[in-house]
């Protein structure tokens, strides 16, 4: 095996390989050489999300500028009127809205018809996105000093996300009940019903996650320099919502028939989740990248760590990864809930054979997906540079064979930590939905839902620096248990008994379920 003082030293595997004893000892770093040069991955994908902020950054501007102190400046409604012309026949060019009126009207036969609304603008709307960026920025940095500022501050993200989410949507279920906004309403309470069965299907997990995130949290405790990475990442995210929330500002301003502004308002909500998750998933690198460096260097201050860690990390990220990066924000969110959402209905499911014969079948197919698509690889993506799949592949396979999959499936810190993500996205979406409600109600659930993408992109933000941290005690935890074993022997000892538990836990189980298929076998014994 090579010397791991390089960042991305590995093995003829591909994985990397912890340091010799004597270099965790008190070996010199190198210098240049303990960075070697890597190749861009998936370079198509990074193609496509830079057109994709190309191509929508040009329309947000043109959607935001076209109701910009003056209403359809740009004459984009002359465009709406197709959709109600036959085919074939030309659509008659609309003539310029009339100045609103400022009393009312009568017509010919003088009856008085009530008076015409007056157009909408952009910065009409847009204010309230500034207040929801400003909210969910708020939020973003209380949340991460609160968890990662303090070193307790595990216990803190968990009470606070399973306690406080089921009722949180059940008020604002409540307060769309109130506004005679049912469908939201309904929707809320079943997102509050299917969450309080998720936390009491995977109760007994929460003291072995909350041990998890406790550890995680005081890793990155003791690297700070990570804490301002994710702010300045928040900012960035700003920037660009500033523009998104331009644009979205126009299209709610702008008046479309057969629905227009939800679809166009979908549209750009999926760019805005994509760019988001690039970001998030970008600072997941970088954190990873750091984490694993001091794990495998035995502390942040060991004689052999490379120099310049971080800005390292951060020019990786940024450059010969972020083709992997973009990739796999694509999909690895989706699967993961999915996937969550999965296990906690089959753990709890009994003897039904039918129900577990049609879970089983959703589980193969969600395991498949995530051996190409698991938060995991963004670590093997900071340590060696592959490209996204065989990341995940490489990280699925290193758990399978170790028996630390077990493990992974047990703990719920991902899920603790989405509630986070969702919780600080509902607070922001309602502020501002409120706020419209009292302003102009009949947008106000059009800018609270939108409110609220923004809220959790922002918090999710400075959430995946703990996540990350996971994530990496869990890969090297994999790659030789020793080096958690040199970080803290307390919490090596209780990841070993749980993961013998698990896996005592699972043979258990597959003889049970064996026997019972056995038992409804006829009897061939006299065969």
């Amino acid at each position: 095996m090579s010397s791991s003082s390089s960042f991305s030293s590995c093995d003829g595997s591909g994985n990397p390989s912890p340091p010799p004893a004597g270099a965790a000892a008190g070996g010199v770093a190198a210098g240049p050489a303990a960075w070697p040069r890597r190749d861009c991955r998936d370079v198509f994908w990074l193609v496509v999300f830079l057109l994709h902020l190309l191509v929508f950054g040009a329309a947000l501007a043109v959607f935001g500028l076209n109701g910009f102190r003056q209403a359809d400046r740009l004459n984009i409604g002359r465009f709406t009127n197709f959709t109600a012309e036959p085919w074939g026949v030309a659509a008659s060019p609309s003539p310029a809205p009339p100045p609103p009126p400022t009393s009312q009207a009568e017509d010919s036969s003088g009856v008085v018809k009530a008076p015409t609304p007056p157009a909408e603008l952009t910065e009409t709307y847009w204010k309230y996105y500034g207040a929801a960026g400003a909210v969910g920025a708020a939020l973003a940095g209380a949340w991460l000093a609160a968890a990662a500022g303090r070193k307790d501050g595990g216990r803190v993200v968990m009470r606070t996300a399973v306690h406080s989410l089921t009722a949180y949507l059940a008020v604002v279920s409540v307060l769309c009940f109130w506004g005679k906004h049912f469908f939201w309403g309904v929707a809320l309470a079943v997102g509050a019903g299917l969450h309080f069965l998720y936390v009491m299907s995977v109760l007994d997990r929460f003291p072995f996650t909350m041990l998890v995130l406790q550890k995680a949290v005081r890793m990155v405790w003791e690297l700070p320099d990570v804490m301002r990475v994710a702010y300045a990442f928040v900012l960035v995210m700003l920037c660009w919502m500033a523009l998104w929330s331009f644009g979205v500002s126009g299209i709610v301003a702008f008046h479309m028939p057969n629905g227009g502004q939800w679809w166009l308002l979908l549209i750009f909500s999926v760019s805005l989740f994509w760019t988001g998750a690039v970001l998030s998933n970008t600072v997941h690198v970088i954190v990873s990248g750091m984490v694993f460096l001091v794990l495998i260097h035995g502390g942040p201050a060991a004689a052999s760590m490379p120099p310049k860690p971080l800005l390292k990390s951060l020019q990786y990220a940024v450059t010969t990864s972020f083709g992997s990066i973009c990739y796999g924000s694509l999909f690895t969110a989706a699967i993961r809930t999915l996937r969550w959402e999965i296990r906690g209905i089959r753990s709890k499911i009994g003897s039904n054979e039918c129900l577990l014969c049609c879970i089983d079948f959703l589980f193969h197919i969600v395991e498949t997906l995530v051996r190409f698509f698991n938060k995991y690889a963004y670590v093997q993506i900071a340590v060696n540079g592959q490209s996204f799949n065989r990341s995940a592949r490489d990280a699925w396979e290193l758990f399978q064979s170790t028996g630390i999959e077990a493990l992974v499936a047990y703990d719920c810190s991902g899920a603790v930590l989405l509630m986070s993500t969702i919780l600080g996205g509902l607070i922001t979406g309602t502020c501002t939905g409120v706020w419209t409600y009292f302003k102009q109600s009949d947008k106000a659930v059009m800018v609270g839902s939108t409110s609220m993408l923004m809220g959790m992109i922002l918090v999710g933000t400075t959430v995946v620096v703990v996540e990350s941290a996971v994530t990496s005690i869990y890969i090297c935890y994999a790659e030789d248990p020793l080096l958690i074993q040199r970080w803290d022997p307390e919490f090596f000892e209780q990841m070993s008994e749980t993961l013998h538990q698990r896996l005592q836990y699972r043979s258990a189980r597959a003889r049970q379920i064996l026997n019972g298929r056995l038992d409804q076998l006829p009897n061939t014994s006299n065969i």
